[in-house]
């Protein structure tokens, strides 16, 4: 899965959302946060497809979906997008994993939207406020301002702001890959555009639901993650009834690139037991 490409599209009222599927037995389905894309999941997916019916998509605005001016690509309205998604694949109980704003995305969309799952692994997730680094809370607060930054900082600021999603250090190649899909024009402004609406209230307004949650979860967290620290992740388990939380010894938020043997192996087992 090297040459990462998802064949398949489903249209939304705001643009084209791009997924694929693989393997077969018991689905899954994988969901990416930002400023990622499915990409993130390309080594996981492989691996999982083995025993599983592996699902990934890019959400709106991301990767190699549809990128425009105008378009909602908040939390709101990928968790919408989600249960759409579930029921198009005639999906009724996958499992999901979920990381990052995938977190809160699939939060919403079993809380607000009767998105039914097996059982939920949240990596890393967006889950309680406060959220988002730096970079992230200036573009929320000066959302015209970024969109116009002359191409080379963006695309310094760019590369800087990816590179710290990882503790132990992106390959070129790597990182090149996670960049492309917010290069350009067309690019640079989805950038900015899904940042200014990653707005906090989205998960507010869930967060005291987590408590009747009633299935399997699994926390995985990495314990040098300076994007999300690991308090977010006890705070997360803590308020999810029977949640198990597993650390990712030595990884940063980027855990599928720092931490991927141990990642693996926490979510293979976690799908193969018996609730």
């Amino acid at each position: 899965m090297n040459n990462w490409t998802l064949t398949q599209g489903y249209e939304t009222r705001d643009g084209i959302v791009r997924w694929d599927r693989f393997g077969a037995g018991p689905p899954v389905v994988l969901l990416h946060g930002t400023p990622f894309s499915s990409y993130v999941w390309r080594d996981v997916a492989a691996a999982l497809a083995a025993d599983h019916e592996v699902y990934v998509w890019d959400m709106l605005g991301y990767g190699a979906s549809d990128k425009h001016a105008g378009q909602d690509v908040s939390p709101r309205a990928q968790a919408l997008i989600f249960a759409e998604l579930l029921s198009h694949w005639g999906l009724q109980r996958p499992a999901v994993v979920a990381h990052d704003f995938g977190g809160a995305v699939a939060l919403r969309a079993h809380l607000l939207h009767e998105a039914n799952y097996e059982r939920l692994a949240l990596v890393d997730a967006v889950a309680h406020a406060p959220w988002g680094t730096g970079l992230f809370r200036l573009v929320r607060e000066n959302p015209d301002v970024f969109p116009q930054l002359p191409t080379e900082v963006h695309e310094g600021a760019l590369r800087a702001y990816v590179g710290t999603a990882s503790h132990r250090g992106l390959a070129d190649g790597t990182l090149s890959a996670y960049l492309a899909p917010w290069l350009g024009d067309e690019g640079q402004a989805a950038f900015y555009r899904q940042m200014a609406q990653g707005d906090e209230s989205y998960t507010n307004d869930i967060q005291d639901s987590y408590g009747g949650l009633d299935l399997p979860v699994l926390v995985c967290w990495g314990t040098c993650d300076t994007w999300l620290p690991p308090e977010k992740g006890e705070q997360l388990a803590a308020a999810i009834p029977d949640a198990r939380i597993c650390w990712l010894r030595g990884a940063g938020h980027l855990v599928q690139e720092d931490a991927p043997t141990q990642l693996l192996s926490a979510l293979k087992e976690f799908l193969a037991n018996e609730r």
